[in-house]
């Protein structure tokens, strides 16, 4: 279990600096609504490293064809490894990133790896493309593979930008109201309660009575109970994540 510190130790803004053969596709979505907001008032920082700028040879050749033969191609560990090293080398806070290879195989993206991330100094993301990375480089340069879900991407930019966007939203500052974070979906093992809000009845459908009685003890134990419910019949490995045990 990670060490998770008491408050935010940070003295300089939040970093995510995303090594990628797409620059272009960044800041897209992180630049609009609360994160937008954030990365422009400098609660955190974006930096994308071109990785054809490192290539070999006259075309900047940043692939090759598989060893043991195969189809596609597989970004070079040479190639990686020079983007890690000089994005390292620009500055001390570069060269304390935690390197993370968004990757189908890795591990999950969790709410409770996203609070470790974003408690830290930030993150050095490598976005993979075609059929992968050498796994030298990912052994060498000590890459943590992380995966957002059970499925392929055409890149690894995408899921880069989903992991940005869960971490700095719990940067303090960037959503006003904090304790709205307390009752989010995985913040205690179990799945958001459901929301309503006006108008009062919709097609028929009332809200909940118990949220229109101001008993907040009563409410409190329904929205328990209706997190309890989602989690069992949606997400039950929630509820025992070691089946085995």
């Amino acid at each position: 279990m990670p060490h998770h510190p008491a408050s935010d130790q940070r003295t300089a803004p939040w970093q995510a600096s995303v090594i990628t053969l797409f620059p272009e596709m960044f800041p897209g979505p992180l630049a609009v609504s609360l994160v937008g907001q954030a990365l422009q008032a400098g609660l955190w920082s974006l930096a994308t490293i071109p990785l054809r700028d490192f290539g070999e040879g006259r075309h900047r050749q940043v692939d090759d064809t598989p060893a043991g033969g195969g189809a596609g191609m597989v970004l070079r560990a040479d190639v990686v490894a020079t983007a890690v090293d000089r994005t390292r080398a620009a500055s001390p806070k570069a060269a304390a990133l935690p390197a993370i290879y968004l990757s189908p195989r890795g591990e999950p993206l969790t709410q409770e790896l996203v609070k470790e991330l974003s408690l830290g100094p930030g993150v050095l993301l490598l976005a993979g493309r075609f059929e992968g990375v050498d796994e030298r480089v990912l052994e060498a340069r000590s890459f943590r593979e992380v995966s957002i879900g059970d499925y392929v991407l055409s890149g690894g930019e995408l899921a880069a930008m989903v992991l940005i966007d869960a971490c700095v939203r719990l940067i303090p500052g960037v959503i006003g109201a904090s304790e709205s974070l307390a009752h989010e979906s995985f913040e205690n093992g179990l799945l958001e309660y459901p929301q309503y809000t006006r108008p009062r009845d919709w097609e028929g459908r009332p809200i909940p009575e118990v949220l229109l009685s101001g008993d907040h003890g009563r409410i409190e134990k329904w929205r328990r109970a209706e997190s309890e419910r989602l989690t069992r019949s949606r997400r039950p490995d929630l509820l025992n994540p070691n089946p085995k045990d």
